[in-house]
């Protein structure tokens, strides 16, 4: 499959797969300098791109593993949702977790982009739902172990 990507900023550099494996492509900060972000709190970071993503599909942003285990970064939302119709800049959402301040510098991977599947789903009220073994149970509602 192939992602129509525009270039909107000069220094934007194209979503890359570290690894064949990869499932996650990185996205790269386009900033004109460094940004430092402070314990708790939340920034935007641009990309400099938009990207075609299918119908049918969505774009999915998660956090880099690397950045939240060795310095706290992560998304306040946990995974950004990039539609099939958006065509403006993707930026990612960051929020330092972590207890010192952390500096994003122009260039740097901030986030991995995964290109899924998404089911156009219609939903409709019902009178009653199917039973199941777990029921109403929530929270906690399957044990521990």
């Amino acid at each position: 499959m192939k992602i129509n990507t525009v270039k909107l900023k000069e220094g934007a550099k194209l979503p890359f797969k570290a690894t064949e494996g990869s499932a996650g492509a990185d996205l790269f900060a386009c900033i004109d300098g460094s940004l430092t972000v402070k314990p708790g709190e939340i920034r935007f970071v641009p990309t400099g791109i938009a990207m075609e993503i299918p119908e049918g599909y969505g774009g999915f942003m998660f956090p880099r593993s690397s950045l939240a285990c060795k310095y706290g970064i992560s998304f306040p939302n946990c995974v950004g949702v990039i539609d099939s119709d958006y065509r403006g800049e993707i930026s990612a959402v960051i929020i330092n977790q972590g207890k010192s301040d952390y500096t994003v510098n122009p260039g740097d991977r901030v986030a991995q982009m995964v290109i899924m599947p998404v089911e156009n789903a219609e939903y409709v009220f019902a009178d009653e739902l199917s039973e199941t073994e777990r029921g109403k149970g929530g929270f906690g509602s399957t044990g521990k172990n």
